[in-house]
């Protein structure tokens, strides 16, 4: 038991820190350990993914409220645009968290690896520009609602904030990086919170087969303690973020990204 708090504070803290730097990657970071890590709690193979996505959005509750307050602090939190993307990022993180729930834990394993995949080579090779010049507006209007229903239902079938796709898109629309990762951060809220209801109310069914400490789909150990270390660790990245180039670090969190997809992959040797 303390060896498994250890490791999910370990991975709790190494999330928090993606999150508050770049806006992407810690949820990747807790789907890929928790696919290796749940098979040998007892869960059952055709559930792992399932509480896996499920926990990761349970933690990100937590993490993407440190993470915002850190960047509203700063200034760097767009509201305006966050009231425009949250409704829509609610509405398909609950759809998204449903789909899911009723797809093969291996078929989701392998959208996973593969979005790690993607992820990696945005970071290493993409060159996001905006697309109408940087501004100080806060993008708004119906094309937000949309983008966020399709970003909140692909965030919760890969267990994550959507930040690699809500960066993107804001800095397309014309917001500097810095805020968009910020505005990412607080969206990624709406996403978790969504989701991870809708996870907790898809694995009503199958409680009975998962080990205690299951709500639904959610592994609440495992929820707490990357929870904990995410909030210690993300006000870290937010610093890191404003202080640091993202040139060579975003290098090596694409290798890292790799790396996730292939542990993710894997991990049905594991299951």
């Amino acid at each position: 038991m303390i060896l498994d708090i250890a490791l999910y504070l370990a991975v709790g803290a190494a999330a928090g820190l993606l999150a508050g730097l770049l806006g992407v990657g810690g949820g990747l970071i807790i789907v890929a350990a928790l696919a290796w890590l749940l098979p040998l709690r007892g869960f059952p193979a055709d559930h792992v993914m399932h509480v896996a996505l499920a926990t990761s959005l349970a933690s990100i509750v937590m993490t993407s409220l440190s993470s915002t307050r850190s960047h509203w602090k700063r200034g760097s939190v767009l509201w305006p645009s966050v009231a425009a993307l949250a409704p829509g990022m609610v509405v398909g993180g609950l759809a998204g968290a449903q789909l899911a729930s009723h797809m093969p834990s291996d078929v989701l394993r392998y959208v996973v690896a593969g979005y790690c995949l993607i992820a990696a080579a945005q970071l290493r090779y993409g060159q996001v520009k905006a697309g109408r010049g940087e501004t100080d507006a806060a993008p708004t209007g119906a094309l937000l609602f949309g983008a966020g229903i399709g970003i909140g239902m692909f965030a919760a079938i890969v267990g994550i904030g959507g930040g690699s796709m809500t960066v993107p898109l804001l800095v397309w629309l014309g917001v500097a990086p810095v805020r968009a990762v910020g505005t990412s951060a607080a969206c990624g809220f709406a996403i978790a919170i969504a989701s991870a209801a809708g996870f907790v109310y898809g694995g009503h069914a199958v409680a009975a087969s998962l080990p205690a400490g299951s709500l639904g789909f959610v592994y609440l150990p495992a929820a707490a303690g990357i929870a904990l270390a995410s909030v210690l660790v993300a006000p870290l990245g937010v610093r890191l973020a404003h202080a640091l180039s993202g040139a060579t670090l975003k290098l090596v969190f694409a290798g890292f990204l790799v790396l996730m997809g292939l542990i993710v992959a894997l991990s049905s040797q594991v299951a």
